[in-house]
């Protein structure tokens, strides 16, 4: 059973949230303690689902993380108001959110029957002691002993009206007609009853792929703008590399070795499973199937797994993909959902120059997960997509569109409109 704790927490000033915030300074999705493992944020009942929730609307987002330290934690939550850009906005908590401003994170349980001990922690928002009284982006932040300098992990999510109505489509990118590598998302923004008086300073659009944050396009000016409509069909502005379809592996069952699982070892205590093979796909043909553009599902097919949450078990995944020689300037890495659609040290891969394989060990939950590789150029902020998986414009992608206004008098952006495009539902 999951344990309750009931908590009244004062109103307390956001200035101290951060102190060194700056004009460079914006949220990130991120996790700060490596005790911190599988933390997600989805629509209730849909794992796979983005979080952007209809302000008013009559649904909720959950919030999961695990804690692999052996003792229960003090976290809390606080909400930050965002700009487009993922900046703090300039208005103030109480504006922007109905009750408190803290609350502790008092939906727990505990490991049960696990090879790794670990503590289970959820948030729902909106709850009975929060709720949104205006759209745009936002940040949940969790923080430990009500320090709010010991911050645990950060996850941005989205409350939009529907207020414009987005129609769009994808297809084959116009100026890549010979190679076929990219797709290009074209769209139109229908207001007739928000009042846009100056477009190109008041809109502002982001294109995002697979709800992907380092390619996203933003800034789009609207190529014509017409009475109560502004169109965005660009041949080149709205262009993304396709990519390939993400791989995949399926590690429900510690009995048997799932779709890409290579073998299921029990080195004791832990659990251990090892990847087939890959290879690099960059000079193959195309080959289409379904996945599930880079997510992950927490689950299991172990007869007594009853609770996902607290009875799937983590174990060792053992990522191999031979290369004659490393790639220099950069880092091969593993990406997805798994890593927070985030290339860092702590999913980079290390070349093994005995057996000439990039190679990498990430501890992960029971489930079934879809990644790719990545190359990472040094120094760079997007990871390259392509170089290792190749790109073709018949790749199945989700396309997200997040459309914002601030009128000459507003104090914040508003999310006036989103819409979720599919290459191949929406293919043109």
């Amino acid at each position: 059973m999951r344990k309750i704790l009931i908590l009244t927490i004062g109103w307390l000033s956001l200035a101290t949230f951060v102190n060194a915030q700056n004009d460079d300074f914006y949220y990130e999705t991120a996790v700060f303690k490596e005790e911190i493992k599988s933390a997600k944020m989805f629509r209730e009942g849909f794992v796979l689902s983005n979080p952007v929730l209809g302000l008013n609307e009559d649904q909720r987002l959950v919030m999961k993380f695990d804690d692999l330290s052996s003792d229960v934690k003090d976290y809390y939550y606080t909400i930050i108001h965002c700009d487009a850009d993922w900046k703090e906005s300039f208005i103030t908590q109480p504006d922007y959110l109905d009750g408190f401003l803290e609350n502790p994170v008092d939906d727990y349980a505990k490991s049960f029957n696990t090879t790794f001990d670990y503590f289970n922690y959820q948030i729902v928002l909106p709850n009975e002691q929060v709720r949104f009284k205006v759209s745009g982006n936002y940040v949940l932040v969790v923080f430990e002993d009500n320090d709010k300098e010991n911050v645990v992990l950060t996850q941005r999510f989205h409350i939009y009206e529907d207020a414009v109505g987005i129609e769009g489509t994808v297809r084959r990118a116009t100026t890549d007609a010979f190679k076929g590598e990219s797709q290009e998302v074209d769209f139109t923004i229908n207001h007739p009853n928000v009042p846009i008086l100056n477009p190109r300073d008041e809109v502002k659009v982001v294109i995002m792929q697979n709800y992907r944050w380092d390619n996203a396009i933003k800034d789009l000016k609207p190529l014509y703008i017409r009475e109560g409509q502004l169109v965005y069909d660009y041949s080149r502005e709205n262009v993304f590399k396709a990519g390939n379809e993400f791989r995949y592996f399926d590690i429900r069952s510690n009995r048997l070795n799932g779709e890409n699982v290579l073998s299921t070892d029990f080195f004791r205590p832990y659990y251990h499973k090892t990847l087939k093979t890959d290879e690099i796909r960059a000079n193959k043909k195309f080959f289409p199937y379904k996945e599930m553009n880079g997510k992950y599902s927490i689950e299991s097919q172990d007869q007594e797994v009853r609770d996902y949450d607290t009875e799937c078990d983590y174990e060792f995944v053992h990522f191999s993909l031979p290369m004659e020689s490393p790639l220099v300037g950069g880092s091969v890495n593993v990406f997805g959902a798994l890593t927070q659609w985030n290339a860092n040290k702590g999913n980079e891969m290390t070349y093994n120059f005995d057996n000439s394989t990039y190679e990498l060990t990430l501890l992960l939950k029971q489930g079934y997960y879809n990644f790719c590789y990545v190359y990472v150029p040094r120094g760079a902020y997007v990871a390259d997509h392509t170089n290792i998986e190749g790109s073709f414009w018949e790749t199945e992608n989700d396309y997200q569109i997040f459309v914002y206004y601030r009128d000459i008098a507003g104090r914040y952006d508003r999310l006036v409109g989103y819409r979720q495009l599919n290459s191949t539902v929406n293919r043109y």
